[in-house]
């Protein structure tokens, strides 16, 4: 099953929920491409054997990895954590989430700055370029388990909105400008 998006509405209910505009405006992988965001599926239940997945990360210099399992059984201050990966940010590398089990939202700022919902489930690995505005929360069944992937020693630092004076957000919005309505690869 591939990735699901749509544009969100405005709400202040529930994180969780789907938020779905109404009528619904699904969102393509080939309007989430032109954002740079990247989007694999993959075979989670073999993911120590996986050819492909080994080939990205060879490929795309993901030297690091571990593996996260977010519920509220398994994490310490688990509605705080939720809440900070709930404040809209970026970061200066590419953020790449590879989920295993469960599933989970990752909220991504369109060009025109509405919120685009990414529903991520168990197969789906995510690439989301440094510099782009966005945010992570868990639907309503409370749990994912994620691989997370970097280029070297892991940076946590999120820098939250508004940032458009960091170096990645600079480069981003450049590269975006540069070419509109082409997919942006990932740096």
């Amino acid at each position: 099953m591939a990735i699901e998006a749509w544009f969100m509405e405005d709400s202040r209910e529930d994180q969780r929920l789907p938020h779905h505009r109404s009528p619904k405006e699904s969102v393509s992988l080939d309007h989430l491409a032109e954002l740079g965001v990247l989007y694999w599926q993959l075979n989670p239940n073999d993911y120590e054997n996986d050819e492909e997945l080994s080939k990205i990360r060879e490929s795309r210099g993901y030297n690091y990895m571990d593996l996260l399992d977010l519920c509220p059984e398994k994490v310490e201050n688990y509605e705080e954590k939720l809440k900070n990966f709930y404040t809209e940010h970026i970061h200066g590398d590419e953020e790449i989430r590879y989920c295993l089990g469960g599933s989970g939202y990752f909220d991504v700022r369109d060009k025109g700055d509405c919120w685009i919902r990414i529903w991520i489930r168990a197969g789906d690995l995510i690439v989301l370029p440094a510099g782009i505005y966005h945010r992570f929360t868990l639907d309503t069944r409370n749990y994912i388990k994620l691989m997370r992937l970097f280029v070297g020693e892991p940076v946590w630092t999120p820098f939250n909105r508004p940032q458009e004076d960091h170096p990645a957000r600079k480069e981003y919005i450049k590269r975006l400008t540069e070419k509109p309505g082409v997919p942006l690869e990932a740096h």
